[in-house]
């Protein structure tokens, strides 16, 4: 989302540095055998053997792990570890053990420069630098580059918890997309945004509805109109998820519904299709929410999109400290009142 707030200092650096682990010793044993041996672990390495995911954290790698201690377990809610150990939850303790882990090797000085990271889980974590602490979501890094023969660790305080909500339910719970909630259902749409097959959504408010011309809405929501409202829906929908980045870099991505959108980037402001990205990087447990303060119809069916480039450039979302401003740009934009 927009309220990731970056900063790269020395201090952070220095605290980075002052708390890194051994590389000459760990760096010899994998990380599930460095995590068990340290002894402050045992909650995780008992996840990850109920989990089924020992053996892939002892493979090659290379993983960044943000590792939680016993105590950061232990600050759930009472009966929380117990329900998620039983063999009826291994799913929902996989999701929350990969998404305390990233692919690639990622050091304390690559983590800072960082606003973001996609895990395992496939949601990402959010990660900012705030008076010489490095946070991971809600938690702290405690400890960082404990060096492993297939990866690194960073011990966090706290159990990093991914959505667990689906899209729909997301959305719902948001209270700004009763509109598109109700057109899902009339379009028959909604088992397939609650599906297991991973979706980026560009999600128009109740607002963006509304501007629609009056009687637009109740008219596409008629049931001889299911299949121009489906249309419609789709061509918001992208399969896989992308993130707010990868959206702006890649220019241009093809919608469920086959149309193309085209996203632009014009004095920091992002849209896509013309509508404007408001809120991004709402994480669901299948698939990404980014919110549109407008709904985007699809072009008529005999239409020709032309076909634009991949853009090669990497555009990054800023946020003012001073004004709260957001703005997207290749390099740190200036900060203006």
């Amino acid at each position: 989302m927009f309220n990731r707030r970056f900063f790269l200092s020395v201090a952070a650096m220095v605290a980075i540095g002052a708390v890194q682990g051994s590389a000459a010793n760990a760096g010899e044993k994998d990380i599930v055998t460095t995590a068990v041996e340290a002894g402050s672990f045992k909650t995780l390495a008992a996840a990850l053997k109920a989990g089924g995911l020992v053996e892939t954290l002892q493979g090659k790698g290379p993983f960044t792990v943000f590792a939680p201690t016993d105590e950061a377990f232990a600050k759930l809610p009472e009966g929380t570890v117990e329900t998620l150990l039983k063999p009826e939850n291994k799913a929902q303790l996989v999701s929350v053990l990969t998404y305390h882990v990233v692919s690639g090797k990622v050091a304390a000085a690559q983590v800072v420069k960082l606003n973001a990271a996609a895990t395992v889980n496939g949601q990402r974590v959010n990660i900012k630098v705030s008076e010489g602490n490095v946070q991971v979501d809600q938690a702290t890094v405690v400890k960082a580059d404990i060096h492993c023969s297939n990866g690194i660790i960073h011990v966090v305080d706290q159990v990093l918890l991914p959505s667990g909500d689906n899209i729909p339910a997301t959305a719902a719970k948001a209270g700004t997309f009763k509109t598109l909630l109700a057109a899902a259902k009339a379009a028959g749409l909604v088992e397939v945004l609650s599906g297991d097959k991973p979706l980026t959504v560009f999600a128009p408010t109740d607002e963006a509805f509304a501007k629609l011309p009056a009687g637009t809405v109740e008219s596409l929501l008629k049931p001889e109109n299911k299949e121009k409202l489906a249309a419609i829906l789709k061509f918001h929908v992208v399969a896989g998820r992308v993130f707010s980045n990868e959206v702006l870099s890649k220019s241009e991505l093809k919608t469920v519904q086959g149309g193309m959108l085209t996203a632009k980037v014009k004095n920091g402001a992002a849209t896509i299709n013309g509508a404007t990205l408001v809120t991004t990087d709402i994480d669901a447990s299948n698939g990404v929410i980014h919110v549109i303060d407008s709904v985007m119809l699809p072009p008529a069916a005999t239409a020709k999109t032309s076909h634009v480039t991949p853009a090669k450039a990497q555009y990054v979302a800023h946020v003012c400290p001073t004004s709260g401003r957001v703005t997207y740009s290749l390099a740190p934009p200036a900060c203006r009142e």
